[in-house]
C-alpha cells in the first residue's frame, strides 16, 4: 500500500507567485483544502531548510491543537517542503495516549509550464515510525489536495 499521495495540476500563476505564498505560513490557512489550518502562531517566514513555524490547527478528534513544522526542502521558486509534528510532541496524551505524531512531510514542486506552472503537491507519511500514528493516514484526500492547489493558484492572482 502506498504511503503517499501526489497531486499534479497546471495552474495559471507563475512559480515565483506560488512560492511566495507557500513560503508565508501566515497565508496557509487561506488555501487549506482540508479546512484544518487556522493560522500561524506568531510571525513566521520561510527562508531555508531548518526554519520552523507553529501552525494552529483544528479537527474533530483533537479539537484545537498545534503543529511544529520544520522546513525540509527549500529551492527558491522551485520546491518547498516541511515536516509537521504535534506541538508539544507529548502534549495531547489525554486524547492520543503515547502516540508519537511526527514523520510525515508535505512537499510542493513548481515547474514553469507555458504561461503557468505545473504544481506537484506530495503528502508522504512513509517516514512515520509510530505504528499507532501511521494508522491515522491519510488524513487528507486527493480531492482536498487538489482543492488546495486550486486555492493557492487563486490566491496568487
Amino acid at each position: 500500500m502506498s504511503e503517499q499521495i501526489t497531486v499534479t495540476r497546471t495552474v495559471d500563476a507563475k512559480p515565483d507567485q506560488l512560492f511566495a505564498l507557500l513560503a508565508s505560513p501566515e497565508r496557509h490557512h487561506e488555501f487549506d483544502g482540508a479546512g484544518m489550518l487556522k493560522g500561524v502562531d506568531g510571525s513566521a517566514s520561510i527562508s531555508g531548510v531548518g526554519d520552523q513555524f507553529v501552525m494552529n490547527m483544528h479537527n474533530d478528534a483533537l479539537g484545537d491543537y498545534q503543529m511544529l513544522n520544520t522546513v525540509t526542502s527549500f529551492e527558491q521558486d522551485r520546491e518547498i517542503g516541511w515536516s509537521p509534528q504535534l506541538h508539544p510532541l507529548d502534549g495531547y496524551t489525554d486524547k492520543l495516549g503515547d502516540v508519537t505524531a511526527k514523520g510525515h512531510v508535505w512537499t510542493w514542486k513548481l515547474a514553469p509550464s507555458g504561461s503557468g506552472t505545473e504544481v506537484t503537491q506530495v503528502y508522504d507519511w512513509s517516514g512515520v515510525q509510530d505504528d499507532q500514528f501511521k494508522g491515522f493516514f491519510p488524513m487528507v484526500t486527493e480531492d482536498q489536495m487538489t482543492q488546495t492547489i486550486d486555492k493557492v493558484a487563486d490566491a496568487a492572482q
